[in-house]
């Protein structure tokens, strides 16, 4: 028996006690001045409570001070065991009372005490808190009236006592009570037992397994613990399903007869290690699983050898059977041909018929649910999902399985297997020691890294760190495991609306929007009716008396999570909104003047942190201005903090534009293009804009339906959407076209000749600046359906167009008899008819630029040029311009969008001082893709003196690398200041590493510092033309190239430029600077000749300036020697040009060369001032 932290044994002297009787007697006097009928123990003194009473029944007195649960009554027991009576314990008085037994009392139906002492000198019953709440697992919670027992976990309350005369008696036993009964009586634990919080650790730690597979790991833990009570949100939302189909039992006999395969991805989440997709091997007989992560689709082949070698050379067996579905990733050629070599029989499961290949479609569905909660749990970005399901897979492969009797599968693989080390929370805070070498004596010993999984080629953890992108496998490594590497604040870092956060939504991590085929007219109801509800539930409201003030926690913003309520300080006001709106990163930008319509969508403001950790941020949006603020006064309009250390709200302002001009900024913002015709179906405007087009395609006998011949291969096709607007900003409509993919057909039997001009957009600028010097219009107009206007000659079939197959179209295909586009022979096709129409008018096309149409009567001139179908009209004879509007009018059918306003992506601004040309929307759109509005900004787009050469690094994903660098291109027609940075970077597009995405993340940065800058035409008194170019010799560390650079001005504004990299290695500088000339001069007779298509004088002679004497002397000087010989071709060029006083070269100091920023990179000192000179504002930049 225990007491006062001791044992008393049977042979223990029972007579003597630790207290004088004095002590006894005084305790005794103290009690009874107290007023109480009973005494009362006091604490530390004894482990029982001595107490009397005057009630006339017997009831249990819940007591803190009791070891045990006492009673004086034998006859109340349901099991009894005498004791000999050795056994003593001791009372608040001091004295010992002898133990006459032990025993079992069932209180009620419901409550059994299994462990009660019978003290017949106790004159009440004694309930022993500490046992009870060990018993029940429970907790007792005191007031001054009441106790409750509330059940940990569940928060049920079990029962309660009252307080009568000091002590708290129990009413009625343990019983749950029914919810009336509950009301008003639901406390919050904050504490769980020791067994409960162990075994919820080696759940995190073992990839999430069920409690069932825990409990046979763990017997003795799970013992000690209420399954009912076990939970886990993350498995909740990593793992939610509905029910499966029963199981069949059919299984291998042995290993590797039998491998199932399957292909998950593409995830919208590139890894970080450039990763999109991944492929499983299943073994039938052990179910251990191979996983390899594929950058694209089609390396399953290739995975699929490395996988049978592995299998052959470890494990001398044979795959006999290969199972998986029809994805066209297994049945290539290539692959087949080895199957067959190799005498694998390849079995693949019906159509639309996925339980067919059960065993590894639950293996995705496995890792997948794994690897979730193993985000979930540790907050971890979607960047790190390869990572996390290649630890899901380790993991798995570890832990028992029912389908294998609760065995793992590696055990019955290799008989034995266990974890190469001890496992750890995944995502949770690590310290990776450095290792001397590379520290010195006041260097940081250890990196704090984010633990990313388990290798199984080294006994180390995986451990990642973020700032500098490395991966260390150490086992010198310290664990951090309840601290999580990523903040809390909403998961992966995106947005979620407020209804979301409010219930505790996590958001699908990768899904597929699923969506029947539609025919033209019909509706899909379910889409109808939670368009209904959504508008019922904007009706709510919430007041601004109702908005909640709290004060800011440690980590930011936090939630309420009963009211959904942002915590703002107090000078903030935040409103509740259940508009299920996604809040975009572009709408932090939009302009919160009053001159905004009320057409731009009002976003929910859900205010994020970022990791300051990370390469760039997520997606968050930033300052957002609420547009139901404008009428209120300035004082009381609601907003937000700044959720980055850089909001886009830094460096992009509209407060000097004319309203009409920002309310055109904002209308751009106002709409999002659906990415795919599926969710197009979902917005009848989108809708009716693909319907329209189908009217147009049959209005035009575009095609009509027919059986494919054998042999033929019909096209695939898919739908593109955009806005075109009006002048003023506003939608003009909605356009959905429809695109065929001719990258499938074949030439010399699909197509033939495919050549069609595209207009430079070198021209394009050149009429702008000639059109600002001499006063000109600039009208915009766009061809419906205009490749519809072009004729067929070939014969070529496309597939039924996606969203309207009906029983009519079955077995069908379309046999095109106009050119549609997306076809190889399309553009060609289209534009000879257009070229037509405007000869038959009276124009003359241009030798320059042949989309450049002119014409010149009485003394003026109108210009056109075409891009595709968005074509330019410019010119001092308006009268003219009307005639061939009505001329195009008659020929095509046309729209007249007024002055231009947006062409090409480009927006053009017009005010007294000329034109601005600029990208931002782009720029923006661009940002928020790539996730990095919240970044920090970068002073210049490159570093300078940078040192990028080739096998830099880790290999990234390429198809990536290539589309941002694709986009960056197409940015420089209106951002010279980027030019040269990314004409370096797409030098590495065939095998780009680590060093040059970060070149690419650094242009973007510098994006960030000035999204809205762009190049201003001004009007000048004259149209001369100047050049300026420079060469860097030998820059490049790969091959020791030159790179050469120029740029020309028409009219003082910057109208061509371009950084190069030479052909061929220049033996000094003197000759890599002649080459660059070359280029200039080339560039300039080109322009020259342009002009004189326009008839519009030029002074002469052309300005070349360059900062190379030597260069410079040897274009004027015949001189024969070897430093000349093998640049003679460039060197008569020059020379005769000179001769014919149509070139003059000056010599420009260093400090004057514009052409310097095209062909190195440069310190901030230097790069500004020559942007600044070449007419770059930023008229969005904030005051």
């Amino acid at each position: 028996m225990e007491f006062n932290g001791r044992k008393l044994s049977s042979c223990e002297n029972t007579n003597s006690s630790p207290f004088s009787t004095k002590e006894v007697q005084f305790l005794k006097n103290v009690l009874a001045r107290s007023g109480y009928n009973s005494h009362r123990r006091s604490s530390g003194f004894a482990d029982a409570l001595h107490a009397h009473s005057s009630f006339d029944s017997n009831p249990w007195i819940i007591d803190s001070g009791a070891s045990d649960h006492m009673t004086s009554t034998s006859s109340s027991f349901s099991s009894y065991f005498p004791c000999s009576g050795k056994e003593k314990v001791r009372v608040a008085d001091g004295s010992l009372s002898s133990i006459s037994g032990k025993g079992s009392i069932c209180c009620t139906p419901s409550l059994t005490l299994s462990y009660v002492l019978h003290v017949p000198k106790l004159s009440m019953n004694l309930l022993s808190i500490s046992t009870i709440t060990k018993e029940l697992n429970c907790t007792v919670l005191f007031d001054s009236s009441s106790c409750v027992f509330q059940e940990l976990g569940t928060e049920k309350i079990l029962g309660y006592g009252k307080e009568h005369n000091g002590l708290y008696l129990l009413e009625n036993g343990l019983e749950i009570l029914s919810k009336d009964n509950t009301s008003g009586q639901a406390l919050h634990s904050s504490s769980t037992t020791s067994s409960q919080q162990e075994l919820v650790q080696w759940h995190r730690r073992l990839g999430h397994p069920s409690f069932l597979v825990l409990g046979n790991m763990f017997p003795n833990l799970i013992k000690q613990c209420t399954m009912s009570n076990l939970t886990c949100d993350a498995c909740e939302f990593a793992k939610h399903t509905r029910s499966s189909y029963p199981p069949q039992n059919i299984k291998s006999t042995s290993p590797f007869v039998l491998i199932h395969s399957d292909v998950w991805g593409p995830s919208r989440a590139v890894s970080v290690s450039g990763y999109r997709w991944f492929v499983t091997f299943i073994d039938c007989y052990s179910r251990t699983t191979w996983v390899y992560l594929m950058r694209t689709k089609n390396e399953v082949f290739q995975c699929f050898q490395m996988f049978h070698k592995l299998i052959c050379t470890q494990f001398d067996a044979k795959v006999k059977v290969l199972r998986s579905d029809n994805g066209t990733e297994y049945s290539e050629g290539s692959f087949q041909k080895y199957l067959c070599d190799h005498g694998i029989l390849h079995q693949t499961s019906c159509v639309n018929t996925p339980a067919q290949n059960g065993v590894a479609e639950r293996k995705n569905k496995h890792l997948l649910e794994v690897a979730r909660s193993l985000m979930f749990t540790m907050n971890v970005p979607k960047t790190y999902w390869g990572d996390a399901v290649l630890s899901a897979a380790y993991l798995i492969n570890r832990m028992p399985l029912r389908a294998l009797e609760f065995k793992t599968p590696l055990d019955l693989l290799l008989r034995n297997c266990p974890f190469t080390v001890p496992p750890k929370v995944f995502g949770c805070v690590c310290f990776v020691h450095k290792h001397k070498k590379d520290i010195s004596k006041l260097d940081p010993r250890a990196l704090k890294c984010i633990f990313i999984g388990y290798t199984t080629t080294q006994k180390g953890y995986k451990c990642y760190h973020p700032p500098t992108r490395k991966t260390y496998v150490s086992m010198d490594v310290t664990f951090r495991e309840s601290e999580a590497y990523f903040s809390s604040s909403s998961l992966q870092g995106e947005s979620y609306s407020e209804e979301e956060l409010t219930h505790g939504g996590q958001g699908e991590w990768i899904s597929s929007l699923e969506l029947t085929y539609r025919n033209q007219g019909e509706r899909i109801s379910s889409l109808e009716e939670e368009e209904n509800n959504m508008e019922t539930e904007n009706e709510e409201t919430v007041n601004l008396e109702n908005v909640m003030e709290v004060e800011k926690g440690n980590d930011g913003e936090s939630l309420n999570g009963s009211k959904g309520l942002m915590r703002q300080e107090n000078d903030d006001f935040l409103t509740y909104s259940r508009r299920k709106h996604k809040v975009t990163a572009i709408e932090s930008a939009l302009p919160s003047q009053e001159a905004i319509p009320n057409s731009v969508p009002k976003p929910t403001q859900t205010p994020l942190s970022t990791d300051p950790t990370l390469p760039y941020s997520s997606n968050l949006p930033c300052d957002i201005p609420n547009i139901d603020d404008i009428n209120l006064p300035i004082a009381t309009r609601k907003r937000v903090r700044a959720c980055t250390q850089h909001p886009i709200s830094n460096y992009i302002s509209y407060d000097s534009l004319s309203p009409s001009y920002r309310a055109f900024v904002s209308s751009l913002l106002s709409v999002s293009i659906p990415k795919d015709w599926k969710e197009a179906l979902a917005d009848p405007k989108w809708e009716d804009a693909m319907v329209e087009e189908m009217k147009a395609l049959s209005k035009n006998d575009t095609w009509e339906l027919a059986s494919l011949p054998y042999g033929k291969r019909a096209v695939g096709c898919k739908w593109v959407f955009t806005i075109k607007r009006k002048a003023d900003g506003t939608i003009e409509r909605y356009k959905a076209r429809l695109v065929a993919r001719g990258f499938t057909q074949t030439y010399g039997v699909d197509y033939q000749e495919t050549f069609a001009p595209v207009a430079k957009m070198n021209s394009i600028r050149v009429l702008i600046s000639c059109a600002v010097n001499l006063g000109w219009d600039l009208q915009q107009l766009d061809v419906k359906n205009a490749f519809l206007h072009g004729d067929l000659a070939e014969e070529v079939y496309m597939e039924i167009p996606p969203g309207f197959s009906c029983q009519k179209t079955e077995g069908k295909v379309c046999k095109l008899k106009k050119s549609l586009y997306g076809l190889k022979q399309s553009p060609r096709a289209w534009f000879d008819r257009f070229r037509k129409a405007m000869l038959s008018f009276g124009y003359q096309q241009s030798n320059a630029d042949h989309t450049m149409f002119v014409k010149h009567c009485h003394g003026r001139i109108t210009i056109l040029i075409v891009y595709v179908d968005d074509i330019v009209v410019t010119g001092d004879n308006p009268i003219e311009v009307s005639k061939l509007k009505n001329h195009l009018a008659r020929e095509f059918e046309i729209k007249d969008l007024g002055k231009l306003s947006y062409f090409l992506g480009i927006e053009v601004a017009h005010s007294e001082k000329g034109i601005f040309l600029s990208q931002r929307k782009y720029v923006l759109d661009l940002l928020e893709e790539t996730g990095m509005l919240g970044c920090r900004p970068a002073h210049t787009p490159i570093e300078a003196n940078h040192k990028l050469q080739s096998d830099d690094g880790e290999c990234v994903d390429r198809e990536r690398y290539q589309r941002l660098v694709g986009k960056l291109l197409y940015l420089s027609h209106t951002r010279p200041d980027i030019a040269y940075a990314v004409s370096v970077v797409s030098q590495f597009m065939h095998d780009p590493h680590f060093a040059h995405l970060d070149a690419v993340h650094r242009i973007l940065r510098y994006l960030k510092s000035a999204a809205g800058k762009g190049l201003l035409f001004e009007k000048h008194k004259s149209l001369k033309l100047e050049a300026y170019t420079d060469a860097d010799w030998a820059g490049s560390l790969d091959d020791r190239r030159s790179t050469s650079g120029y740029c020309i001005f028409v009219g003082e504004n910057l109208v061509s430029w371009r950084s190069k990299k030479q052909t061929v290695v220049a033996r000094s500088s003197a000759e890599a600077e002649y080459r660059a000339m070359a280029h200039g001069t080339c560039e300039l007779l080109w322009l020259k000749r342009l002009m004189e298509d326009l008839r519009l004088t030029i002074e002469k002679p052309l300005m070349l300036y360059c900062d190379n004497i030597a260069a410079i002397n040897i274009a004027h000087n015949p001189v024969q020697h070897d430093r000349t010989k093998h640049i003679e071709i460039d060197r008569h060029f020059i020379k005769e040009k000179l001769d014919s006083k149509l070139l003059c070269i000056p010599f420009v100091r260093s400090v004057n060369q514009l052409a310097d920023v095209f062909t190195k990179g440069l310190g901030n000192c230097d790069f500004h001032p020559i942007v600044c000179k070449m007419a770059m504002r930023d008229i969005y930049a904030p005051s």
